[in-house]
């Protein structure tokens, strides 16, 4: 059967948009009407939109001078600097199209379209024998960068035979994506299920605490330990959630532990801190240095009560109130991971810390916490 002409399938067209259906605008151009319903079912496509090319990448245009600097024999620095481009990308893209010889403008715009199309295939699914040295690897308990690695190394000659470790681990934890087997997850060294790149940040609902004080904007006194009263506090977790406060001075190192029996809530954690911290002499009662945690959202509130600042670390650098760091460290010793924190009273809390301050500290020449206080008091 011949092929529908132009002018036949404009008429298709014309009647298809009339509304006719397709038996009757058979008979009147003379065509069966499968013939006319398969047109019309094509004409009926959505129209595939031209793909989005971000200004980094090389237009058509560009490419026709990249072709007729190359025939003119002109260099590649020279055919750059006209189409303002870095010299390494005009570089890259006569060379991966051929070379000055076989380089043509139309052909490597196509190849370019081509290959930003996605998702694109794992290289992992289509090279058999790279999914099965890969495999092979992982069951030796090799981790991803050290097969990526090694690959290089090995087939230094065959590109097909190289993978990232990102793709290895895309395969192993997102099956939809993935060519390699789920349970060679179980020869990793970390017991991860998913896989999260550089950069990526996890959007927990915290937010940011607001209307707070910057370390920075703590007196120098603070940071170089000159006087005592200077505090850092932080929450030491235990089972099922539950929480201790410590508190550490920053001259002498000495300690105070606080039970919260009611849970660490902002408004609890800020009345149980305030407790504490008025029944210190006012000399030690300077300032207090917290991490970003969302338990210190009403710091306002612990403010008002005790006339006492509170300072906020930057956000992950844990390092900047490292006393108290050190201290939950050694409290560690008292209350192990996952302890039932809810069966300490204050009372107990009270032991543990006189116990810690009666400790010689070599930060201190050997003198223990509660000596040290004492001596700054005098």
């Amino acid at each position: 059967m011949e092929r529908l002409s132009e002018r036949e399938k404009e008429e298709i067209a014309r009647l298809a948009a009339a509304g006719l259906p397709s038996r009757l605008i058979g008979q009147q151009i003379g065509r069966h009407h499968r013939t006319v319903w398969g047109q019309i079912a094509r004409l009926r496509r959505p129209v595939v939109p031209e793909p989005m090319r971000s200004p980094l990448r090389l237009s058509l245009t560009e490419r026709e001078e990249i072709s007729r600097g190359l025939a003119g024999g002109e260099s590649l620095r020279l055919i750059a600097r006209r189409l303002d481009r870095s010299p390494s990308t005009i570089s890259r893209e006569v060379a991966t199209n051929g070379g000055r010889r076989r380089y043509r403008a139309c052909p490597a715009d196509k190849a370019a379209v081509r290959r930003a199309r996605r998702p694109k295939r794992s290289k992992l699914t289509s090279c058999a024998r790279l999914r099965a040295v890969v495999e092979g690897k992982l069951e030796l308990r090799w981790s991803p960068q050290q097969i990526s690695g090694w690959l290089v190394e090995e087939f230094p000659d065959e590109p097909e035979m190289r993978v990232s470790h990102e793709t290895i681990y895309l395969s192993l934890f997102v099956q939809s994506r993935g060519a390699l087997r789920k349970e060679l997850t179980r020869y990793l060294r970390s017991a991860h299920t998913n896989r999260r790149p550089r950069g990526h940040r996890v959007m927990n609902g915290q937010g940011q605490l607001r209307a707070t004080l910057n370390i920075r904007e703590r007196p120098a006194e603070a940071d170089d330990r000159a006087v005592p009263g200077h505090w850092e506090g932080d929450l030491l977790m235990g089972k099922r959630m539950h929480a201790m406060a410590t508190l550490v001075e920053g001259k002498t190192r000495f300690v105070m532990l606080i039970a919260l029996p009611n849970g660490h809530a902002a408004d609890v954690v800020a009345d149980a801190l305030a407790a504490k911290i008025v029944e210190l002499p006012e000399q030690l009662r300077r300032s207090l240095t917290w991490d970003q945690g969302k338990e210190m959202a009403a710091h306002a509130r612990f403010s008002v009560k005790t006339g006492v600042p509170l300072y906020f670390c930057d956000p992950r650098s844990p390092w900047q109130r490292g006393s108290n760091e050190n201290t939950n460290g050694l409290l560690r010793q008292y209350f192990p991971k996952r302890t039932e924190i809810a069966h300490f009273t204050q009372a107990d809390l009270d032991d543990v810390a006189a116990e810690l301050n009666d400790r010689p500290r070599q930060t201190l020449g050997w003198r223990s916490p509660s000596r040290a206080l004492d001596e700054a008091l005098q």
